[in-house]
């Protein structure tokens, strides 16, 4: 069984900063794209950032140059920086991960349960 966790939402101040993690475990042989959505009250639910296996990141127009997304292959852990909140960034974030794990031998797409992110003054 692989298990998506996030941690490290809170409240923040307007400006402020926050470092999600997301750290994936069980029986898994690899992992390829991992990365973060957020939905927000009322919203559906939207891609904030995607990084490759290879490091490589994309990210949603809202998040460019605020947002950092980052992992560490040896921890099955990945990372969002976020930089310059706005109250719009509001949202609970949920982890993303493609998943092989030993007992499918197939990717599969798995999903944290959120963290909950609130900017406000």
């Amino acid at each position: 069984q692989v298990q998506l966790v996030e941690s490290g939402g809170g409240l923040v101040q307007p400006g402020g900063s926050l470092r999600l993690s997301c750290a994936a475990s069980g029986s898994i042989f690899n992992i390829g794209n991992m990365g973060w959505y957020r939905q927000a009250p009322g919203k559906e639910r939207e891609l904030v950032a995607m990084i490759t296996s290879d490091g490589i990141a994309n990210y949603a127009d809202s998040a460019k140059g605020r947002f950092t997304i980052s992992r560490d292959g040896a921890k099955n852990t990945v990372y969002l920086q976020m930089n310059s909140l706005k109250a719009e960034d509001t949202a609970v974030y949920l982890c993303y991960g493609w998943v092989v794990a030993f007992s499918t031998w197939r990717g599969v797409d798995y999903w944290g349960k959120g963290t909950l992110v609130t900017v406000s003054s």
